[in-house]
């Protein structure tokens, strides 16, 4: 399994734009699909982007469409989602998670087993 480590969480204004990074480690990553999701307080983990092991497939939540893009170097091992146009519904906790099993390209989040810490983002109203 891989192991993953997100940064560059923070508070930005309302229009405003951050990267966020999921560094992994583990010798087999560039077989997975990387997906972002988010906690707010008070609601479910959600999906925002996927991305498969290639780079060439991703998936994104309606509510994020033509505002963030998710990327990925293999060489480096890390993933990004770039964040443009940030709302207040923005907010959350960001976690990038890996599948259980290489090549997976999913959604579900029961299919996930690999999980990072988490990382802030804030956009206040």
């Amino acid at each position: 399994q891989v192991q993953l480590v997100e940064s560059g969480g923070g508070l930005v204004q309302a229009g405003g734009s951050l990267t966020l990074s999921c560094q992994a480690s583990g010798p087999t990553f560039s077989s997975y699909a990387v997906s972002w999701f988010r906690q707010a307080p008070g609601k479910e983990r959600e999906v925002v982007a996927v991305i498969n092991w290639s780079g060439d497939n991703t998936y994104y939540t309606d509510s994020v469409k033509g505002r963030f893009t998710i990327s990925r170097d293999n060489p480096k091992q890390t993933v990004f989602l770039q964040m443009n146009s940030l709302k207040p519904e923005d907010s959350a906790v960001y976690y990038c998670a890996a599948p259980k099993e290489p090549l997976l390209f999913t959604v579900l989040i029961s299919r996930y087993a690999s999980w990072g810490q988490g990382t802030q983002v804030t956009v206040p109203s």
